[in-house]
């Protein structure tokens, strides 16, 4: 399609998706420092008090920012369950 307004708009959310893949990226680089501290510490790889603060905290952030909190919350867990595994990973390999 050669449609000048949906290719705009097509770039802009390209540049947004990107900008999305390199703050996860960011993201997992401070969570796997995180899982180094938490295995050296002799520390579980899940925080169920840290994750129910976050998603207090993230519900409020996406209902200020219109977006619908019940989605911010299911990709927060996604992301969680990820970092947890990662968190399970480091445990694991220092034993």
């Amino acid at each position: 399609m050669t449609d000048p307004e949906l290719l705009r708009l097509r770039d802009s959310i390209d540049n947004l998706d990107a900008a999305l893949i390199h703050l996860l990226a960011e993201r997992f680089k401070c969570t796997q420092a995180v899982g180094q501290y938490k295995a050296l510490h002799n520390l579980p790889p899940a925080d169920p008090a840290r994750e129910q603060t976050q998603i207090a905290r993230l519900r409020r952030l996406a209902q200020d920012a219109r977006l619908d909190p019940d989605f911010a919350e299911k990709f927060f867990n996604f992301v969680v369950r990820e970092v947890i595994r990662h968190h399970g990973a480091i445990r694991s390999s220092q034993k």
